[in-house]
């Protein structure tokens, strides 16, 4: 193995879960698609991808305006009840933009002070295909909490581990018993769609079919994971770019794809980098232990490439790839990566067999 491709150097995607996906971004295609109350700040804000914002004395027909989600306060029946009983609360429902297994859940309160939740908890459950609200509101749907009710700080973004490992496709945040929550971020893994990916020819590395950055030699000014996000990137932050090597080395991202496939097309992105893109990229494939490095195959000889260009090439679909490695020499940015191909029958089965675990 290169020097330069040793595991030392490493990122691995499960050492933080804010590093995986987030499910409910809304490129992938989240939605907040209910809540009980949204009077003083839209349940739609909790999914937005940029930082919160507070602007002072910035104010609407219903007060200060803020970046987030915000219920009214809730009141007791009388003035000698003037608390609200401690199981009455507020809730926002949000519809993944995947399904998949949650690993950990953030919630964010930045800016909210004196209106914050005092607790919070979260629920999730699995609704096949494309249920209606009402559908999804049913008295028999089956809520697993998987953040139990807990504290909540004022201007604070909560890290929570989720233990449960079972396929979801929608999350509650419960919020007690009022107040207003910044954030909303449910990271984990896809569980793909077998019976969709069947026969399809599709970008198995897209992140909504499950594909992920495992490893990489560098992540210094952004990334891997952007490499797979959906959509072009819009600046070149939104790419996977490395410091200027100042050695004889080249840089590296080892990717997983959906399942195992046999892929037919590569599309290669340096979208927005223009004094910064590799001069030359190199594929390389493998279906077995990404380890050993004897089983990797060569899916795309060292090919130039321009600044801020997206590059298509054929390839021949002769083996089966589960893992790929682009390298990118000597280093630079790289805006997106796409894998164009079909899942094999037994990757087809595998899958099949982990979703059917996972539903257990």
């Amino acid at each position: 193995m290169p020097e330069e491709s040793k595991p030392a150097l490493s990122v691995d995607a499960t050492s933080d879960f804010a590093d995986l996906v987030n499910l409910a971004g809304r490129p992938l295609g989240a939605g907040v698609i209910a809540a009980n109350d949204e009077w003083f700040a839209d349940k739609e804000n909790l999914l937005l991808a940029e930082t919160p914002v507070f602007q002072p004395h910035t104010f609407g027909p219903k007060g200060q305006i803020m970046d987030g989600w915000e219920t009214r306060r809730r009141r007791g029946a009388s003035a000698e009840e003037p608390h609200v009983h401690p199981d009455d609360h507020d809730w926002a429902v949000v519809r993944l933009g995947a399904a998949g297994v949650v690993s950990g859940v953030v919630v964010d309160t930045a800016h909210f002070t004196g209106n914050y939740p005092p607790f919070a908890s979260v629920e999730a459950a699995y609704l096949p295909g494309h249920p209606s609200l009402d559908e999804v509101l049913a008295a028999d749907v089956e809520w697993t909490e998987i953040v139990p009710r807990s504290p909540l700080k004022g201007d604070t973004a909560h890290r929570f581990d989720v233990a449960e490992r079972r396929r979801f496709s929608h999350v509650r945040l419960n919020i007690f018993p009022d107040g207003g929550v910044a954030r909303l971020r449910v990271h984990g893994e896809v569980v793909p769609d077998a019976d969709y990916l069947d026969g399809l020819t599709l970008d198995l590395l897209a992140a909504e079919f499950g594909g992920v950055a495992e490893a990489a030699s560098d992540r210094y000014f952004s990334s891997p994971h952007n490499m797979n996000a959906p959509g072009r990137s819009r600046v070149m932050g939104e790419g996977w770019e490395t410091r200027r090597r100042r050695d004889d080395g080249h840089d590296w991202v080892r990717l997983r794809l959906a399942g195992p496939a046999l892929l037919s097309a590569v599309e290669i992105d340096t979208d927005h980098y223009k004094g910064n893109a590799p001069g030359w990229i190199r594929l390389v494939a493998t279906d077995g232990d990404p380890a050993d490095e004897s089983g990797w195959w060569e899916l795309l000889p060292p090919t130039r490439v321009q600044p801020d260009t997206r590059h298509r090439f054929r390839v021949a679909p002769e083996r089966a790839a589960r893992h790929v490695r682009i390298e990118v020499y000597p280093d630079g940015g790289v805006a997106r990566l796409r894998l164009l191909g079909r899942v094999t029958a037994e990757g087809l089965a595998e899958l099949r067999r982990r979703a059917a675990e996972l539903y257990a």
